[in-house]
């Protein structure tokens, strides 16, 4: 009788062995299906779409802005996206969009990158993924010619102004030292009213993309001046959503072919004269 009992125990724990080893089994193969159902399709919808969407600012001279003439888009990021696209094998549209919440339209899925002199802080990338940097850039201080500001100390009890959701405004931030001696800090849409603003005399300077600022410069000879001191250096990326590595790896690709077969060198004479400013 016990005999028979043991032997019976005996099988139900080889019945209960037998069903947890085909539990495991079947959620382990159920896991591996859904991780391949969820695997990043980010470059597969881009290739399906036939397209990627560029948010940009269409101000932000000479990154990406109107011909004045044609109201067409031109500038260097423009070129090096067209580039970037024709190498995929897709086209790229461009959609302006408000600055300070660019951002949020890449993570609501209305753009697919942000391509427009994109400083890389430590405050977006909790929020978006970067390619690798590709252009260096400093914050610096424009004043009109004759001004008698000449350091970041004259600045005190002055009205300074530049871009709202600017990564200038990131790097006054960060140095309240300095700042919180200001008069003001005025905060315009672009960096064209920065400067618009400091030419009427309503602003006493403005801390802008060194990029942008020597464009504007150029135009002008001779109106505005610039410090010697910068509100620190930085480098620029293009901005992705997290969830889409693969078309983040492509555009990796893509840039460091450009980069190497002298395409980016080309792009970068064109706009600046010189490919220096390129991180390679």
């Amino acid at each position: 009788m016990f005999s028979n009992y043991y032997k019976g125990e005996n099988k139900l724990k080889r019945k209960f062995i037998l069903l947890a080893l085909t539990a495991f089994i079947a959620t382990t193969l159920f896991s591996g299906c859904a991780s391949k159902q969820t695997k990043d399709s980010s470059l597969a919808d881009i290739k399906a779409k036939g397209k990627f969407v560029v948010g940009l600012d269409d101000t932000f001279a000479p990154m990406g802005y109107r011909d004045p003439d044609t109201n067409e888009l031109i500038g260097f990021d423009i070129d090096l996206a067209k580039e970037a696209a024709k190498r995929m094998g897709v086209q790229v549209e461009f959609k302006p969009v408000d600055w300070a919440g660019v951002v949020m339209s890449l993570n609501n899925k209305d753009i697919d990158v942000i391509w427009n002199g994109l400083t890389i802080t430590a405050d977006r990338q909790k929020e978006i993924n970067y390619t690798k940097p590709y252009i260096k850039n400093s914050q610096m201080i424009v004043t009109l010619a004759n001004s008698t500001i000449k350091t970041k100390a004259d600045l005190s009890g002055k009205v300074v102004a530049t871009q709202l959701g600017s990564s200038s405004v990131d790097a006054l931030n960060a140095e309240p030292a300095v700042t919180k001696t200001f008069k003001e800090l005025k905060k315009f849409d672009t960096f064209t009213t920065a400067l618009t603003e400091l030419k009427a005399k309503r602003a006493d300077a403005v801390v802008i993309d060194a990029l942008v600022g020597n464009f504007y410069m150029a135009k002008e000879p001779g109106a505005y001046a610039t410090l010697k001191e910068n509100f620190g250096e930085e480098q620029m990326g293009v901005g992705v959503r997290k969830t889409d590595e693969t078309f983040l790896a492509e555009l990796n690709k893509v840039m460091d072919a450009m980069k190497a077969d002298g395409t980016a060198d080309q792009i970068a004479k064109k706009w600046f004269g010189t490919a220096d400013i390129l991180i390679k």
